[in-house]
């Protein structure tokens, strides 16, 4: 809520310092770290090791799950016993967490992991965000409305740098992915594999790995992430899904062909979000948030603010006196110099223009709805996109054979 000038300044909340926002480890230690550090291990020319703590292995394996955080597995042992005896393996045996990247979002997070970039490079900032082309909101994760792939994230990813440089290749994953615009731009090279159920993802997975004397696979399962959304991360229906997960890692893990490293991590974790109006702001039906906003993108937890030109300090003032003791309040340049979405001063000119004018980034249980422009979001239970740790630490829990 706003707060009207007859107040004091005593009762007025303390802005939350951007200097204190958890900020991402890019370079260091964050899921745009993880495949050049493998590929390095493996000899492909170009790559560095970023994650110090990682040791070469001939064959990696990467099992990305959706939605499953580091906080989320500590807070569940009893459903996820496999995975939680694996938490002192996470980092090379450091038993730490890695970080997902600015916004904790699978889109973001895809493209982080497959191409090695930080989102300011490889430019997908966001669940929604602004084409500058056409000034529409561009829904990333289901590429709608339709752009072109190629000059939307130009980098080639690791996996086919990989492939060109004789490392057997392959991504097992649910066919509906194989064709998608963002498979292309962030998970393509080497071989696309389908295959509908998780046992047969983890038993394909295990056959590729042994296909090459150097081979990198990568395997995907998304349920978990549908299961919290629409239930919550403390729901039954989560728990059911953690708790099968826990059973697939395991399966995967029996089967590892010798000299592989199989590394289980996620694009993000999760937080629920009450259904009241202080923990849901409604922006759709909030003056004081619309004034001089142009577009609304990114998503409940990381909003991009687009403002109407000459509006941007103003937008950047009311959001900060409105939100700013619950959320990371930012300006573009604020943001991209405290390293939200990079390293400062790393950011591509064609990536500039798809940031959010404002960028507003959660730090409580709360989230900026949209009830009329996204229906099906705002409804969602448990949300995600935000710097806390619940959202933005993820595993890196490692099996060797």
């Amino acid at each position: 809520m706003a707060y009207s000038a007859a107040q004091s300044w005593q009762d007025e909340p303390e802005l939350l310092d951007l200097a204190g926002a958890p900020v991402p480890h890019y370079g260091t230690g964050s899921l745009a770290d993880l495949l050049p550090t493998l590929v390095a291990g493996q000899g492909v020319p170009g790559f560095e090791a970023s994650i110090a703590e990682l040791t070469p292995a001939d064959r990696n394996c990467v099992f990305l799950v959706d939605g499953m955080g580091w906080e989320q597995i500590k807070a569940h042992p009893d459903e996820a016993p496999y995975l939680t005896s694996l938490l002192g393996s996470s980092r090379g045996g450091t038993g730490r967490p890695i970080t997902a990247g600015f916004p904790a979002t699978t889109a973001t997070s895809l493209a982080s992991v497959g191409t090695g970039l930080p989102p300011a490079r490889h430019g997908l900032p966001g669940y929604t965000v602004r084409n500058p082309a056409t000034g529409e909101l561009m829904n990333q994760l289901r590429w709608h409305p339709w752009t072109s792939p190629k000059p939307w994230q130009p980098y080639p990813t690791v996996f086919q740098q990989a492939d060109a440089a004789g490392v057997a290749t392959a991504q097992v994953s649910s066919p509906a992915f194989q064709t998608t615009p963002l498979t292309k731009v962030a998970l393509s090279g080497g071989t696309f594999l389908g295959r509908m159920t998780g046992e047969e993802r983890m038993d394909l997975a295990a056959e590729r790995l042994a296909a090459g004397d150097r081979s990198l696979v990568y395997t995907y399962y998304s349920e978990l992430d549908g299961a919290g959304h629409r239930h919550g991360v403390d729901s039954d229906a989560w728990r059911g899904q953690l708790m099968y997960v826990d059973r697939l890692v395991q399966r995967l893990a029996e089967q590892l062909p010798p000299r592989t490293a199989l590394y289980v991590t996620a694009d993000h974790g999760m937080v629920d979000v009450p259904f009241d109006e202080d923990s849901r702001i409604d922006y759709d039906d909030d003056w004081e948030l619309g004034a001089g906003v142009a577009l609304l993108g990114g998503e409940g937890r990381a909003r991009h603010v687009y403002a109407v030109p000459g509006a941007e300090a103003d937008v950047l003032t009311v959001w900060r006196e409105v939100l700013g003791d619950r959320f990371w309040v930012a300006s573009r340049a604020e943001a991209l110099e405290l390293g939200w979405f990079g390293a400062p001063g790393e950011c591509d000119e064609r990536v500039l223009g798809r940031i959010g004018d404002v960028i507003a980034a959660a730090q409580a249980d709360v989230a900026i709805t949209a009830s009329r422009a996204e229906p099906n979001e705002s409804a969602l239970a448990g949300m995600h996109g935000s710097m806390t740790p619940a959202e933005q630490l993820v595993p890196l829990l490692e099996i060797r054979s």
